[in-house]
C-alpha cells in the first residue's frame, strides 16, 4: 500500500504560537490582564488608540493602581462581537478529553504527564464525529483515504474544515496480522485468512476500515472469514487471540510482542492528534506537550515494537 509523504513542517510546544496560531501568539504564557502595551502590540495599533478605546468604552477594561488592564477573555469577546461574516456556531467550551483511536504511547503519556485530561477512546471516526460536536479538545486518528492514498487529513477537512484546528503527526505504527502460534507457518498475507476466524472491531474503528479497504483490493471477500462480535479496543482483539477465541487478528506489531503472538507486518500507518486550536495553549495540553517533548516519551516510544516519532509534532493541516 503506498504511503506518501507530504511536506510538512514540524512543531515544537516551545515555537508553537506563531505557528499554530500568530494571533493568540503574544498573550501566550501572560496573565489574565493585559497592559496597555500588550494590547497595542496584540492589535497592531498604536498606544493612544488603545486609550481612546478605553475612554469611549468600546474596549472592556479595568483600572488598578492608576494603570488600565484588560481582561484577556473579555477582550477575546469584544473582538468576536466586532468581526464581520459567518460567526462560528457551537462555541461553548470543549471538555478536557482526548477522543478518538486508543494509542498505548498515546494512554500512557496522557498519565504520566499528570495533564489532568481524560480519555473516551472508541474508534477513530467516533472521535472525530464527537470532536466536530466539540465534545472534546482533541481527537487521534488513523483514517486512511485510499482515493488520496493519503491519512486523516480527508476526513479531517470534510469534518472540520471550518473549525479553528490542527491536526499534527502522533507517531507511525506498523500494523499487520496477529495469529495464533501454530498458524505462525502458515498465514504469510491477507489471503492466508481464507476461512479462518477474524477478531472484528466496531465499525468506526480505524483498524476496521483500513482491514476492510485492504481485503477489498486483495479480492479478499467479505464471507472470506468468519467475525465473531465485535471488539471495542485492539487490546481486545488482540487478547481474542491469546484465548483462543480468533484465529488473528489485525492490529499493533506493539501488541503483539507484548503477547508473545506471531506478527506479520501489512502497512504501516499515521497516527495524528486533531486538537482545538484554542486548547494548544491551555495549560493542561501545554504540559501533555512539555511532557512529549522529554526523554521519558522517547523512552518508552523506543520501548514499543513498530513505532517511529520522528515525525511527531508535524503539522498536516491547520485550519480553517
Amino acid at each position: 500500500m503506498p504511503y506518501r509523504n507530504a511536506s510538512t513542517h514540524r512543531l515544537a510546544p516551545s515555537s508553537i504560537s506563531c505557528k499554530i496560531a500568530p494571533h493568540l501568539g503574544p498573550w501566550h504564557g501572560m496573565t489574565d490582564y493585559l497592559t496597555t502595551k500588550e494590547l497595542a502590540a496584540y492589535l497592531r495599533i498604536k498606544e493612544r488608540k488603545v486609550y481612546d478605546l478605553a475612554a469611549s468604552g468600546q474596549v472592556p477594561c479595568s483600572r488598578a493602581m492608576g494603570k488600565l488592564l484588560f481582561p484577556k477573555a473579555a477582550v477575546e469577546t469584544w473582538l468576536a462581537a466586532q468581526s464581520s461574516g459567518p460567526k462560528e456556531t457551537g462555541t461553548a467550551t470543549r471538555p478536557p478529553v482526548f477522543l478518538g483511536s486508543h494509542d498505548p504511547l498515546l494512554d500512557w503519556a496522557l498519565r504520566e504527564s499528570r495533564c489532568g485530561i481524560a480519555s473516551y477512546f472508541d474508534g477513530s471516526l467516533d472521535g472525530l464525529n464527537r470532536f466536530a460536536n466539540r465534545e472534546g479538545i482533541a481527537s487521534g486518528l488513523h483514517l486512511y483515504d485510499a482515493e488520496t492514498q493519503s491519512w486523516n487529513e480527508p476526513d479531517v477537512r470534510r469534518a472540520c474544515g471550518g473549525q479553528p484546528v490542527v491536526l499534527v503527526t502522533w507517531c507511525r505504527r506498523e500494523r499487520g496480522l496477529i495469529v495464533r502460534e501454530d498458524l505462525a507457518s502458515t498465514v504469510h498475507d491477507l489471503g492466508d485468512l481464507q476461512g479462518l476466524r477474524v477478531a472484528s472491531r466496531q465499525p468506526e474503528a480505524g483498524a476496521q476500515i483500513l482491514f476492510q479497504d485492504l481485503c477489498d483490493r486483495t479480492g479478499l471477500g467479505r464471507d472470506a472469514f468468519v467475525s465473531g462480535e465485535a471488539c471495542r479496543t485492539e487490546v481486545d482483539a488482540v487478547l481474542a487471540v491469546s484465548e483462543g477465541k480468533a484465529d488473528a487478528a489485525f492490529g499493533l506489531h506493539a501488541h503483539a510482542v507484548q503477547f508473545r503472538l506471531p506478527f506479520v507486518p501489512v502497512i504501516e500507518e499515521r497516527f495524528d492528534l486533531l486538537v482545538d486550536r484554542r486548547a494548544w495553549f491551555e495549560p493542561a495540553m501545554q504540559a501533555f506537550l512539555n511532557f512529549c517533548a522529554g526523554p521519558a516519551f522517547r523512552a518508552r516510544a523506543e520501548d514499543l515494537a513498530g513505532y517511529a516519532i520522528d515525525t511527531f509534532g508535524e503539522v498536516r493541516f491547520n485550519g480553517p
